[in-house]
């Protein structure tokens, strides 16, 4: 039975008091998910259909971010194992996958997907150790997720002469692909799965800080029997990703990641005839408005900014919402967030686990500290944060303005900034006012209202009456400093073709 681990407040009728509803947590056992993930002391390359040492030698650690504790070793790429891995890619390419019919790809599309749904419990246990996410989001979100992504791409693979009316597709070639740490494996079935299904061979490179499910999902791709070279992993920092990226065999590149490196990437491929997708940063704003259902519109605050931690790059860190209602809605997340559960990752009675990575933590309480030195109040509930690990509170920020950083940068924790607005054009200015245009959510009651707003804000996404929805069948992507190109449906499955 849970214990109540506050005074009780109890009136003279034997009713709990308001304090007692909304001011104290009832502490549950631990819950954590026991499926084995099968973790092993050290990783390698998976180049060629096989896992190899790196020809550096060299070994880099993947940290546990809820305790700090090692994980495994994983192998660190040189220029000369990401040129092997491009060099067995051709080779697969040529001989095998980029002649192999679409329906004979299907069927490795459709193994894969079966393969990691058996594999499912696992899968989600390694990705929480390795990310800090909680369990219950790996393993109802981003490994089913993944699945569904390779099942959508399957049935893709032999009906690619429908992909664009009246014209034929061709796979392009070699495709190099770099994804970041928020969603290591999601961000791979994103990338991997279209290349597959349009015929392509891929060589690909995870964050460094979390490369194990990359590398585990490796032994399915061997499962599934697929063909040496069509997919290879290589795994390192920064500069493994450049060489990824700048190798003259890759006909296209793909990055996921901050705005920074995306502009770099664009600027060393200046002048070539490589295609380029980029998914960069962003900096969402969810805007509620007076007629709004208030009590709808926080739970999707909530999980729009706080469940996934914010490290989501679509994230909902900007609320802006109608002056009239405004004091209801702030009362009413201070109120939410009061019982959220910040802990280990992997218990299942965790709502807020760890930040990914130390470096990561001290950005955003960078970040709150300039907040509240600019003057915007800060608001935290009292929950206690475990002695090891990477952990930071669920944080709000009222009285903001666009002339603090908060408003502007993007913060990548789970920090919301709250902005007020009077009318729909000021709600539209403000939420375009941002260097940024990856996603926004809109509550209203007003159809014709939610019409309008799709229309006017500057976003790839725009969700109504609720956020951080995904379906392979629907197109993810931004504008402005959000990148360019499509990940998902009909469209993404485009940028990975050339049109003949």
């Amino acid at each position: 039975m849970p214990t109540l681990i506050s005074d009780q407040r109890i009136s003279r009728r034997g009713r709990a008091t308001p304090e007692l509803i909304f001011g104290d947590l009832w502490e549950f056992d631990p819950a954590p998910e026991t499926a084995d993930p099968r973790l092993q002391s050290r990783y390698d390359l998976f180049i060629d259909g096989k896992f190899v040492a790196p020809k550096t030698g060299r070994y880099f650690d993947s940290i546990n971010p809820a305790n700090e504790q090692k994980l495994a070793e994983i192998a660190l790429a040189g220029d000369s194992d990401v040129a092997a891995a491009y060099r067995a890619a051709q080779r697969a390419f040529e001989t095998t996958w980029g002649r192999m019919p679409g329906r004979e790809r299907a069927k490795y599309l459709y193994r894969i997907a079966r393969l990691l749904q058996d594999r499912a419990r696992e899968f989600a246990v390694a990705e929480t150790l390795d990310g800090g996410k909680p369990i219950k989001e790996s393993r109802d979100f981003d490994v089913p997720m993944t699945a569904a992504h390779f099942f959508y791409h399957a049935g893709w693979a032999d009906k690619l002469e429908y992909v664009a009316p009246g014209r034929r597709v061709a796979p392009l070639g070699l495709v190099g692909q770099v994804i970041p740490w928020n969603f290591p494996l999601l961000m791979l079935a994103w990338k991997v799965a279209p290349a597959l299904a349009m015929g392509n061979c891929v060589v690909l490179k995870p964050a460094e800080t979390t490369s194990i499910t990359c590398l585990k999902f490796a032994t399915i791709l061997q499962d599934a029997g697929l063909p040496p070279g069509v997919v290879n992993f290589v795994t390192g920092a920064g500069e493994t990703g450049a060489a990824v990226m700048a190798h003259p065999l890759a006909a296209k590149v793909a990055f996921t990641g901050s705005t920074e490196v995306g502009k770099a990437i664009m600027r060393s491929l200046a002048g070539t005839e490589r295609k380029m997708t980029l998914e960069l940063g962003g900096k969402a704003a969810n805007i509620v408005f007076d007629d709004a259902p208030l009590d709808q519109a926080v739970e999707g605050i909530v999980n729009g900014i706080f469940f996934n931690q914010g490290h989501v790059c679509c994230a909902g860190s900007r609320l802006l919402v109608q002056e009239s209602v405004a004091d209801r809605v702030l009362a009413k997340l201070k109120r939410r967030i009061q019982v959220l559960r910040v802990g280990d990752p992997i218990d299942k009675n965790t709502d807020i686990g760890a930040i990914n990575s130390r470096a990561q933590l001290r950005k955003i309480q960078q970040l709150v500290a300039s907040g509240v030195k600019e003057g915007a109040e800060l608001y935290q509930p009292s929950c206690s944060l475990p002695t090891k690990g990477f952990y930071f509170r669920p944080t709000l920020f009222s009285g903001v303005t666009m002339s603090h950083r908060i408003a502007r940068e993007e913060i990548f924790g789970p920090v919301l900034s709250v902005l007020t607005f009077r009318t729909v054009d000021e709600a539209i200015e403000r939420a375009n006012n941002t260097a940024y245009g990856l996603s926004a959510g809109v509550w209203t009651d007003k159809g014709s209202r939610i019409l309008k707003m799709s229309t006017a804000l500057k976003a790839g996404v725009v969700w109504a009456n609720t956020y951080n929805k995904f379906d392979p069948t629907s197109p993810f992507g931004g504008y402005k400093e959000s990148g360019f190109g499509r990940e998902g449906g009909r469209q993404g499955l485009l940028d990975y073709a050339r049109l003949v």
